[in-house]
């Protein structure tokens, strides 16, 4: 299963259409999906008018630094958290400068972390009227799977929140 499958394909470009229509941008910031998500969105054509870029934050010291995730709440928790994915929405929306960040964080395997079974992911959009839509459900799967389901779960999470599908 390759993450540029025709649906995903038609799904961002139906992201890229309502950022469009309604002016506005996006920035993302992945750690188990490893740029995966950015891969698909830019392969449409036309992708620079609404996608300012993307982090790809795969070591925790990144979250912190990169994206100003605290540093406290991954000492704590761990960066397969609900809101560690909810600071680095934030975090990649601000620092790029975005009207939107999606961000994702999770085990993709083969073994845990932080406590958390593989499959575990946490999916956030930030939008201009704050973080919502925190998703954290458990994938099945091996690695390649579990990466291309949760990048196909972010981009339709942020679909949604956009009001796709309305």
């Amino acid at each position: 299963m390759e993450a540029t499958a025709p649906a995903d394909l038609t799904l961002a470009a139906g992201i890229h259409d309502l950022l469009r229509r309604r002016g506005e941008t996006l920035a993302t910031a992945e750690s188990l999906t490893g740029g995966l998500v950015g891969a698909v969105l830019t392969a449409i054509a036309g992708a620079s008018m609404t996608y300012r870029g993307g982090v790809v934050a795969y070591a925790t010291d990144v979250k912190a630094e990169v994206l100003g995730v605290p540093a406290s709440l991954l000492a704590e928790r761990g960066a397969v958290d609900p809101d560690v994915a909810a600071a680095m929405a934030s975090g990649v929306k601000e620092r790029l400068g975005a009207d939107w960040g999606l961000a994702l964080t999770g085990v993709a395997g083969p073994d845990p972390q932080d406590g958390q079974p593989v499959g575990t992911v946490h999916i956030a959009v930030a939008g201009p009227d704050g973080v919502t839509g925190v998703v954290g459900n458990l994938v099945a799967g091996d690695r390649d799977a579990i990466r291309v389901a949760s990048c196909r779960a972010a981009l339709h999470a942020l679909y949604l929140r956009l009001g796709g599908g309305e």
